[in-house]
């Protein structure tokens, strides 16, 4: 029987994944002091037994001042990088995945409140941010710091450090963040980067630190490891970035040496209109999949194993991530293979479900036993 899309491998420099399905990133503001909770273990760990071919940890500040909140993961120093080895290799004990990291920093939308707070600038605990220039997020947010040389070349190091980290904590691949707003596409969009140097105006300055940023992690990034990137497609906002600089822009990190992009959008102004609904960000991964011919992964409101199936097999996308889809249901790798007719291996803890007891004997499964 012929493997359904997403369940086929794919192959990314020397990683092979087991099936096109990723859990997408998911800010869970559950971090202190940067380092990963036993609530991280448990959320990452409960959807890594089902399979999925690729897990992205959440955003992770490079510096203490790239986070998003007080409570976000960072990997700058020692602690954090040996909490996060141990997640890693707890992970991968846990089935066949293979895991990522999401590298970025914060910029102006740093120093932010957890949900739970509620929106707005930090409460408690919070920093100065910084960002292309003297913009503020909102009229409740305080005006950042617009970035000199020095801090541009600190953030930079940053990067390339928690990439050491990475390395050292077993990661098999990094994504760089790009998107939602946060201090690389701050530097992208013209709503937020009004500089006069050699950072802003033109479409290739305002490209310039970003770029910079990837070529500083390629070059110490293993070349065998694959190395993507998160952009946000368009600001959704009329004379800010938009799908006609962002494919310049892949052809640009495409050349620099990034093996995927993960097509997003919007997160960069408040008051952007955004057209929210099933796949809605499908087509902007399809133009930059076409015009780019670099390895894409499509998000965004993709719950259903039909609806990643249908986004593949259009040629709009090469993975799928999946967010709200995986919060609802661990197992979703599981239910998507029945779904979709897939053979697909379980822990074997687990083969209960598909109607065995380890090592073998057969019995009912719960939704037969549920029938009768």
């Amino acid at each position: 029987m012929t493997q359904p899309k997403l369940f086929e491998p794919l192959t990314l420099r020397s990683l092979t994944l087991t099936n096109r399905v990723s859990v997408a990133p998911m800010c869970q503001y559950s971090a202190i002091d940067g380092v990963p909770q036993d609530w991280h273990m448990q959320h990452y760990g409960a959807m890594a037994a089902s399979g999925p071919g690729l897990i992205t940890i959440e955003a992770t500040g490079v510096t203490p001042d790239g986070r998003i909140s007080p409570r976000c993961l960072g990997l700058y120093d020692d602690a954090t990088e040996a909490a996060f080895t141990r997640l890693v290799g707890a992970l991968k004990s846990f089935g066949n995945s293979h895991v990522a990291i999401q590298l970025g920093h914060a910029g102006r939308k740093g120093s932010g409140s957890p949900p739970v707070e509620g929106p707005g600038p930090a409460r408690h605990s919070g920093w100065p941010t910084l960002s292309a220039s003297e913009i503020p997020f909102d009229s409740n947010w305080p005006n950042p710091k617009a970035a000199t040389e020095d801090d541009l070349a600190r953030i930079r190091q940053g990067f390339v450090d928690a990439a050491g980290r990475a390395l050292r904590a077993g990661f098999d691949a990094i994504e760089i963040h790009s998107a939602h707003g946060y201090l690389l596409h701050q530097f992208l969009s013209p709503i937020t980067n009004h500089r006069t140097d050699a950072y802003g105006g033109s479409l290739d300055n305002r490209m310039r630190f970003p770029l910079s940023v990837v070529e500083a992690v390629r070059a110490v990034w293993p070349a065998d490891k694959p190395l993507g990137i998160r952009i946000s497609a368009t600001d959704w906002v009329e004379g800010g970035w938009d799908i006609d600089e962002a494919v310049i822009y892949a052809k640009a990190f495409k050349a620099a040496g990034i093996d995927y992009v993960c097509v997003s959008s919007g997160g960069l102004v408040p008051y952007a209109k955004i057209p929210i609904g099933p796949g809605y960000q499908i087509h902007l991964a399809k133009r930059i999949r076409q015009e780019v011919e670099i390895v894409t992964r499509a998000v965004g409101l993709i719950a259903t194993p039909q609806q990643a199936e249908a986004a593949l097999a259009e040629g709009a996308a090469d993975m799928i991530a999946i967010g709200r889809g995986f919060l609802d249901n661990p197992r979703w790798v599981w239910h998507a293979a029945e779904a979709l007719g897939a053979e697909i291996a379980y822990p074997p803890q687990y083969m209960a479900v598909r109607g065995k007891i380890w090592p073998g004997a057969a019995i009912a499964r719960p939704r037969e036993i549920a029938a009768e």
